[in-house]
């Protein structure tokens, strides 16, 4: 089913992150199309770039992430912070962080990180980030978090099906991907705020 980008816009109770959402029903890579955004000088601080469908997911090591389409969240989020570097070594963690508590707030499920940017259910790969920025000296102009969580989706590649899984796979129900986007970001905000201070 695709995305509902209003029902993410009702549960968010944000000032800045997610307010600016950019849907496209498939896209070769959010994370690219962020960078896009970038250059040509048309992004705001907090925009959020998802997909239900990528051609040319990234992972973590120029991995490809796999997704078939209309199960998973996929997007990728631009934060503005113009702070010092050092105030961000802990981001990657502090996102995983937030993704862990979102989904024990809404099912009561208790997920692992896998240092320093996987997130673990029952010992197998359920989500991953990636993060990248744009600096100019020690100050970050620009940070691009690309989010990959697989939530609805049950069947995987050979290759893969081992090693990863999903919420649906492992609890056999389905789970809302708007509800998870919004409270994530309704956690995530407030913890960003106080670390660029």
């Amino acid at each position: 089913m695709k995305l509902d980008i209003k029902r993410i816009e009702k549960q968010l109770n944000t000032s800045f992150l997610c307010k600016n959402i950019i849907y496209h029903e498939e896209i070769d890579s959010t994370q690219d199309e962020a960078k896009r955004l970038v250059k040509s000088q048309n992004v705001i601080n907090g925009t959020y770039i998802v997909t239900d469908k990528q051609t040319q997911g990234k992972g973590t090591k120029d991995r490809k992430w796999y997704d078939k389409g209309h199960e998973n969240i996929c997007g990728t989020f631009v934060l503005i912070p113009n702070c010092h570097i050092s105030k961000l070594e802990t981001l990657t963690i502090t996102i995983a962080e937030c993704i862990i508590k979102a989904i024990k707030n809404l099912y009561g499920i208790q997920l692992q990180i896998k240092h320093p940017n996987d997130i673990m259910c029952n010992s197998k790969k359920m989500a991953g980030i990636l993060t990248e920025s744009i600096t100019n000296k020690e100050l970050v102009k620009y940070v691009f978090v690309g989010i990959g969580i697989n939530v609805n989706q049950t069947i995987f590649q050979p290759e893969i099906e081992n090693i990863a899984t999903s919420l649906k796979k492992e609890y056999n129900q389905d789970f809302d991907r708007e509800k998870i986007i919004s409270e994530f970001f309704n956690i995530f905000e407030k913890t960003y705020i106080d670390m660029i201070k």
